[in-house]
């Protein structure tokens, strides 16, 4: 009887967790929009950042992500995990240290077609440092970062 009780205890804690879990925010926000606005196709069609527009805009893992063009925005909606930031858009930096942090989306970089922001210029110094270290350290850490 005690191991059974123990069996749906266990059972319990994990469908909590679950739930937790699932509400948490996969995407780093601003009032609900990712990127504080910024298009994210553009970095890579334009190869910098570019303000988006609420008025073009797609909801998508409970983020609002806006774009500076109709042609961007169908892009996004034809393939989001394409053109999405790698770690919920947080600072691929921290990630990699087992923190969260906002970023600033004029600080990024794009390799092997993924998208990664940090937090800050001087972040991003670090960051370049070692980039597929850093990037390595992130995976391993990501997504349970979000959870702690």
């Amino acid at each position: 009887m005690l191991n059974r009780r123990l069996f749906i205890t266990g059972l319990a804690s994990v469908a909590i967790g679950s739930a937790a879990r699932a509400d948490a925010p996969m995407f780093f926000t601003q009032g609900g929009v990712a990127i504080r606005g910024y298009d994210t196709v553009a970095y890579f069609r334009n190869g910098a950042p570019e303000r988006g527009s609420p008025d073009i805009s797609v909801m998508w893992k409970a983020a609002s992500w806006h774009f500076s063009s109709h042609e961007n925005r169908e892009a996004f909606e034809a393939n989001p995990r394409a053109f999405a930031p790698q770690f919920g858009g947080y600072c691929a930096y921290a990630v990699g240290r087992g923190y969260l942090t906002e970023t600033d989306p004029s600080t990024w970089r794009i390799v092997e077609d993924k998208l990664y922001l940090v937090h800050s210029p001087d972040v991003a110094r670090l960051w370049l440092q070692d980039i597929p270290g850093n990037i390595a350290l992130a995976e391993e850490n990501w997504p349970g970062v979000l959870f702690h």
